[in-house]
């Protein structure tokens, strides 16, 4: 049987290219919060262009970081999850899914405390504690069952942020995480540190943290895209300039949030 150890470096080798042009340290908060941001704005893309504006002072950049994203979806990403997607039942890749949004229900609860959501911040703890319990540690979700239990609210530290009166700043894209804001991009830091992901880990020393916690989000990252191949390139078709309608959607998208 393989060790633990084994196990991991057949996915390291698959996305080491991806890892070498992302940030130092990836983890699951940062994943949710950016690293599926394109996912969360495609549904606006054929909406009007957005009242809300914001700056893009380094304009080129982002466009640069746009198209090495672009190269790195149909060049790898896409190739992996469609041979994931294949070799994969319907059932575990549902399993992980559910896995990882239960992860980050400590990060979306905290949030809503912060931003006053007193009822949300009630459905987070619920769903928390059925999931953890009775879903086998998150990996099946039977709080989906229960109406008063069924909305995951996706808050984020950056949406704290907006709601206390901090602005957008400028518009910025990272290699591999993908669309964000000055402001996004900070808040990151914060759901970092109240993420579980990395403190599950500590007390196994056998395990190095780092490997294993890339690993996890790469994971995380080719079973979310698994189950929404084609929607990027499909809309990417229908825009006019792709660049500016992500980045008009991605902005769209946060205010919406921001509002609900």
């Amino acid at each position: 049987m393989l060790s633990r150890q084994h196990m991991t470096i057949p996915i390291m080798l698959l996305f080491l290219a991806v890892l070498l042009c992302s940030f130092p340290r990836l983890t699951c908060a940062a994943d949710q919060e950016i690293g599926d941001a394109y996912a969360d704005i495609l549904s606006d893309l054929e909406e009007e262009t957005p009242a809300v504006r914001v700056a893009d002072p380094l304009y080129y950049w982002n466009k640069g970081m746009y198209h090495v994203n672009d190269r790195l979806y149909f060049w790898l990403m896409k190739p992996v999850a469609t041979g994931y997607k294949k070799v994969t039942p319907d059932p575990v890749r549902n399993s992980i899914k559910n896995f990882f949004s239960n992860l980050m229900a400590p990060v979306r609860f905290v949030n809503c405390i912060l931003q006053g959501k007193s009822e949300k911040a009630g459905v987070e703890l619920g769903r928390f504690m059925v999931n953890t319990t009775v879903g086998l540690g998150g990996f099946w979700s039977p709080a989906d069952k229960e109406p008063s239990l069924r909305k995951v609210s996706g808050e984020d530290f950056g949406q704290t942020l907006a709601v206390y009166g901090v602005g957008n700043g400028f518009y910025l894209v990272w290699p591999v995480i993908g669309p964000s804001t000055l402001r996004d991009t900070a808040a990151m830091g914060f759901d970092n540190v109240i993420a579980p992901g990395p403190y599950l880990l500590s007390p196994m020393p056998y395990l190095d943290t780092e490997i294993t916690s890339l690993s996890m989000w790469a994971v995380d990252k080719v079973n979310a895209l698994s189950f929404r191949l084609g929607d990027y390139e499909a809309l990417k078709g229908a825009a006019i300039e792709p660049y500016e309608a992500f980045r008009d959607a991605y902005i769209q998208n946060r205010e919406k949030k921001i509002r609900e």
